[in-house]
Order: C-alpha cells, then structure tokens, then sequence
C-alpha cells in the first residue's frame, strides 16, 4: 500500500483538507494565552446544514495501494507535484480518539460494507502488500483489538475488530503495505499496518465519501505512533469553518512560530489509555467568566476529531447555556433538536450579534490558556453546539470538531502538549 498525503495540495470536497508533511524537529514550544474579547461577533444566520456537511467528518485524501488505477479520477498527485503516485485516491476520516487505521478492501459486500465513491482498495493487486500470521508478535500487540484467525497454522491470517462507542465496528484482516508520505524514498514506511475492512457493524454511520479511518490515538497501530521515528510523534490539523472552505492535516512539527500556539498539558487517561486528554479551568462567555466550580473539570477533556459537538459536565453545561441565552435574548427560541437544547429561529434576520465564547484551559503559567472560538464553532444547526455529557460532573468531557473550527489543533505527544492557533484555516 501506498498511502501518500499531498503535501501543500487543497481540497473542497469530502471534507476540504488539504494535508502536507511538516519537519521533523521535536523541540517543545510555549506560548501565553490570549485574553477573551468582549466584542460579539457580527455575522450572518446559519444556513440549514446540508447532509454532507452535517454526517462528515474531517478527512484527508490518501493514494493507497500499488496497483495501476483503472482511471486517471483515481490517480492521487505527487506529493510535490511532477508525475503521479500509484495506486487509488482513499478518503479517510482523521481521528485523534482511535487506534486503528482501516480502509474498506475488497471484496467488501453490501450490506456489510458502506457504498463508497472512492475506488475499494484491492489488496490482491498490490505487489507489497503482506498479511501478518496469527503467531506474529505483530498479531499479538493487537490486545483488544484483536479478532481471531481464519485458516490453520502457518497459514492463519492475524484478524481485527474495533469497536466505536457510537455501535459502529470495523473488522477484517491486519495486513502491512508500503506507505509514503514523502516523496520517495524519504518518508517511507516499509511495513506500514492497518486493517483491511471487509464488515462493518451499522454501515449506515459512516459516510459514503470516505472510504475508511486513519487513526492518531496514543496506541502503538496508529499512523502517529508508526511515524514517530520520522516526524517525532507529532500531528496537527485545522477543520475549516465549512465544507466548502479548506483545513489542512500536518505531519511533524509545523513551519509557524512557537509563540503563535496556546499550550496546555497533554493528560493520560487509565480508563482511556489511547486518548489525549486536556483540562479546562474556565468558560467565558462575552468576556465573562461563566460560575463553575474548578473541580467540575478535574476529570478532563477528550479531544477528539470525529465527535461533532462538545460535551461538558452538566454543572459547566448548565452555567454556560444559562449565560449564552441571557446574550441571546433579543432573538426567538426554537425547539429542541435532539440533545441540542437551546436553539433559535433566525427567519429574515439578516446579521446576528454572537457573544463570544472562549475556552480556557489548564496552563503551566499563570491566567491559563484562553482560546476563543471561531464565530462557525458556537452554533450548530442554529443551536448553541454544545451539550452535557449526560453522566455526573465526574465524567470526562469532550472537545469536539464543531467547536475546533478554524484552530490548528498540534499534538506534541512527546512533549506533552496540546497547542491551539487561532484563525489557521
């Protein structure tokens, strides 16, 4: 397998990120945080979401496979341009809560298979493309991921499952092919692993314009983990504001200056040992520090890419949506939809004055680490887009991707930081 992201290329569709490969440097950066402006937003209604916009997820684009793509729609560009990468073009969405990566191969039959309109990666026609035993010390670092074998002895291939909390799995064969990141032969993974899904469990939860999942959880499978001698163990990446605008997904450490990121702790979890957790100290909302106790976030954050809206311990929740509708009172109310519980109805108004919504995260300096949020990250689907977890104030939270919007996003896993910069994409 051949799995080339396009360094410096921009896409519009199916997500519109574009990906590239940043350097190699570990160094730790530090940053200050930005104070909250009481200044609101001035923008315009939200459009209804469209389907796509509303069921996709941050992805990339990836060639995979060495075979001969059957049309020049399903070549991938050279990652610097000048001539084009074998195999076929994969969309695959980028999520920082997992460990797996996995693309649908064939043969992948419906009703176990989601219709793609991507070309199915086809393993048999991919001359590097290799199995791993069911006796591999490669098949028994799965742990919980792993499925069984099929076949007998030397013969048995190593099999996957990963389950999502959602009720959606993936299974299949754990397989290894080649991946390239950077032009050949620098940034090239000999034996890269990931599972070639041949099942999925409720299918209908995954859209049919990606083709798969790279996962960049903490685990040993994921393409961070099995990157880390290259670029360090460090990722970022920016969702864009909407699905017709761009973000980008980097590899190593970004080409921007240390000072322009606001950094906060990278936590562990026991009960979640693949996740990158984060703390926040605070909520402000139009410059105001919402009331809520600081130790109703000690049990963390999540941030996590593929969840939509964030989820905050219902005593945070409660104070927030108390003072985002106290700002939002010259506007009317709609009803509920679904667990988004303060939602308006914007009929022929033509400009809305948002408050301005800042999370403030645990810093190593003193004030933390204020980020404000794009105007695109407060509202979903005319609704404020956040919601309780639904547990006690002693459950984990999770920051999620609508309220990432236009923030570059930097995990420096060996550095233990997460970093935030604001406007990116």
């Amino acid at each position: 397998m051949v799995l080339a992201p396009r360094r410096g290329t921009m896409w519009r569709r199916r997500h519109p990120w574009r990906t590239r490969s940043g350097g190699i440097s570990t160094a730790r950066a530090t940053s200050r945080g930005s104070s909250p402006s009481r200044t609101p937003w001035r923008t315009r209604p939200p459009r209804p979401p469209q389907s796509s916009e509303v069921n996709s997820e941050p992805a990339g684009t990836f060639a995979v496979g060495n075979e001969a793509p059957s049309s020049s729609s399903d070549v991938a560009p050279a990652a610097t341009g000048g001539g084009k990468l074998p195999g076929v073009t994969q969309h695959m969405v980028i999520d920082t809560a997992s460990d797996v990566p996995w693309v649908q191969c064939a043969p992948c039959p419906k009703p176990q298979c989601h219709p793609q309109t991507d070309a199915t990666y086809d393993p048999s026609k991919s001359g590097t493309y290799a199995p791993f035993p069911c006796s591999s010390p490669i098949c028994r670092q799965l742990g919980p991921y792993a499925n069984g074998c099929t076949g007998a002895g030397n013969t048995g291939q190593c099999q996957y499952r990963v389950q999502y909390p959602d009720g959606s799995a993936t299974s299949g064969t754990y397989i290894s092919d080649v991946l390239t990141i950077t032009p050949t032969p620098a940034g090239t993974v000999s034996s890269f692993r990931f599972g070639c899904s041949h099942a999925l469990q409720r299918p209908e939860l995954f859209s049919n314009t990606t083709a798969g999942i790279m996962s960049l959880g903490r685990g040993a499978q994921s393409l961070s983990s099995q990157t880390k001698g290259t670029y360090g163990n460090v990722f970022s990446y920016c969702v864009p504001p909407t699905a017709s605008q761009r973000g980008f997904f980097t590899l190593g450490v970004p080409r921007i200056a240390a000072s322009r990121y606001v950094l906060t702790p990278m936590l562990k979890s026991k009960m979640a040992p693949s996740m990158y957790l984060v703390r926040l100290q605070a909520i402000t909302v139009a410059g105001q520090r919402v009331a809520v106790p600081p130790m109703v976030f000690a049990p963390g954050a999540v941030m996590d890419s593929r969840t939509v809206i964030t989820r905050l311990q219902p005593t945070a929740y409660r104070a927030l949506r108390d003072a985002f509708r106290a700002q939002m009172s010259a506007y009317r109310v709609a009803p509920p939809k679904g667990q988004l519980d303060t939602c308006y109805d914007f009929t022929g108004i033509r400009t809305l004055r948002l408050p301005k919504i800042s999370l403030v995260f645990d810093s190593r300096s003193n004030g933390g680490a204020a980020v404000e949020l794009d105007s695109s990250g407060v509202l979903f689907n005319s609704c404020l887009a956040f919601a309780s977890t639904g547990g006690g104030d002693g459950s984990t939270g999770i920051i999620g991707y609508v309220q990432q919007r236009t923030i570059e996003v930097l995990f420096n896993v060996g550095g233990s930081a997460v970093g935030f910069r604001r406007g990116a994409c």
